[in-house]
């Protein structure tokens, strides 16, 4: 029964992604060009839209004043459905109000909306997942790390000494999955001293000077790291290299989100003890099939989309925990 439902969903899906006009355009507007994780939900909606209604992408570099530029001009274009991945969550009010006012339908994604603004129209949609159950996952491994490794509290204090590389300031993701981490592993049994905390904006390089700061601060003080993403982690690995960490030398147990393939590979070579997964390709085909439907006048079912939708118009992507070998 299950194998029947599933081929259903899947005929059903490939005959609506068939039938669409060549005429119709969807526009997909990214908050910044340079992010690993939102690269990879750009490609899968791309490649969902393969022999459907046709994807154009342009990227607001960080500023909301582009992006509200960009929205306006596809809008003015005759755009028929918008996809948003907006710079500013906070700014999203005005967005729908312009796409309500033009009757553009919007998908919204990875930057959750303020609820009030989801309520002001029914063609708004929102994709992502939940950023407290990664914190959570997260925390779990690290948990288990430090439970199974007592040689891990250098100090033997029986406090982990901790440091925070933190995403986007204000970024909800940032905000949750950081404090659910930190209630999790008190939750756990675990005191916690964390000695530093600052932003690496998600990016590579703001992970490493990020753990660059800390590492001249407090030195080999620091028993564990959590970055918010994968690229974060990836940065402060690079400096704790620099530091004599890894290769032989001594370990640091740092953990991340969002199982980009580079998190994957770091984890497969031991420099992460875990990372949990964002599932980047679920949220495109999930994005994708919502816009084209909206496109195309047809309500988003859960059978179209191929997800469950909650709250009317959401659909969350489950996390999946991805633990190392250690």
């Amino acid at each position: 029964m299950v194998k029947k439902a599933f081929f259903l969903i899947v005929i059903v899906v490939s005959l609506f992604l068939s039938c669409h006009s060549d005429e119709k355009h969807i526009g997909l507007l990214i908050y910044d060009s340079d992010d690993t994780y939102i690269r990879e939900v750009k490609e899968s909606i791309v490649e969902t839209s393969e022999g459907g209604i046709a994807i154009d992408v342009v990227y607001a570099e960080n500023s909301q004043q582009k992006q509200n530029e960009q929205i306006e001009k596809f809008i003015e274009q005759g755009y028929d459905a918008l996809i948003v991945n907006p710079v500013d969550r906070t700014a999203s009010g005005v967005i729908i109000d312009k796409c309500k006012q033009n009757d553009v339908p919007l998908v919204v994604f990875n930057r959750e909306l303020v609820r009030e603004d989801m309520a002001k129209w029914d063609k708004v949609w929102y994709v992502g997942s939940k950023a407290e159950h990664s914190g959570i996952m997260a925390a779990d491994i690290m948990a288990d790390y430090w439970y199974t490794h007592p040689e891990a509290d250098k100090n033997n204090d029986g406090v982990m000494q901790l440091a925070v590389i933190k995403g986007e300031t204000g970024h909800q993701d940032t905000e949750l999955r950081t404090e659910y981490f930190i209630e999790a592993l008190l939750r756990s049994g675990i005191s916690i001293d964390k000695l530093h905390e600052d932003t690496g904006l998600w990016k590579r390089n703001g992970g490493y000077s990020a753990m660059t700061d800390f590492l001249s601060y407090s030195g080999d003080t620091i028993e564990a790291v959590f970055a918010n993403n994968d690229d974060m982690a990836l940065g402060a690995v690079e400096a704790l290299m620099e530091n004599g960490y890894f290769n032989g030398g001594a370990f640091m147990p740092v953990v991340s989100i969002d199982g980009t393939p580079s998190g994957q590979k770091a984890l497969e070579s031991g420099y992460l003890i875990g990372t949990v997964f964002q599932d980047a390709a679920s949220q495109g085909r999930a994005i994708y099939r919502i816009a084209s439907a909206l496109a195309e006048e047809v309500e988003p079912t859960e059978m179209l989309i191929g997800y469950p939708v909650t709250d009317e118009r959401y659909v969350w992507i489950p996390y999946r925990p991805l633990p190392g070998i250690w």
